[in-house]
């Protein structure tokens, strides 16, 4: 089996990124995300998509943002 070539991954995947914050600001964003039923990594996102938007650099190909709180259940129990 061979590797995938170097940049190229799968439709939808996500891609981890190491951001170093000051703590007070760390903590403001954890504060936040908890207020909307947010993960804190979902705040970042949100506000980062929220900043190239209003910059205009939002990219074409991006997903749609996800929604607060808990996945829906797509199937019923049992």
């Amino acid at each position: 089996m061979t590797d995938p070539p170097v940049g190229a991954r799968a439709p939808g995947a996500r891609r981890s990124v190491l951001v170093r914050l000051d703590p007070a600001v760390h903590d403001a964003l954890t504060r936040w995300a908890a207020d909307e039923l947010r993960s804190t990594n979902a705040q970042i996102e949100m506000v980062l998509r929220r900043a190239l938007a209003d910059a205009g650099r939002a990219p074409a190909g991006a997903g749609p943002v996800r929604r607060p709180g808990r996945p829906r259940r797509t199937e019923e129990p049992g």
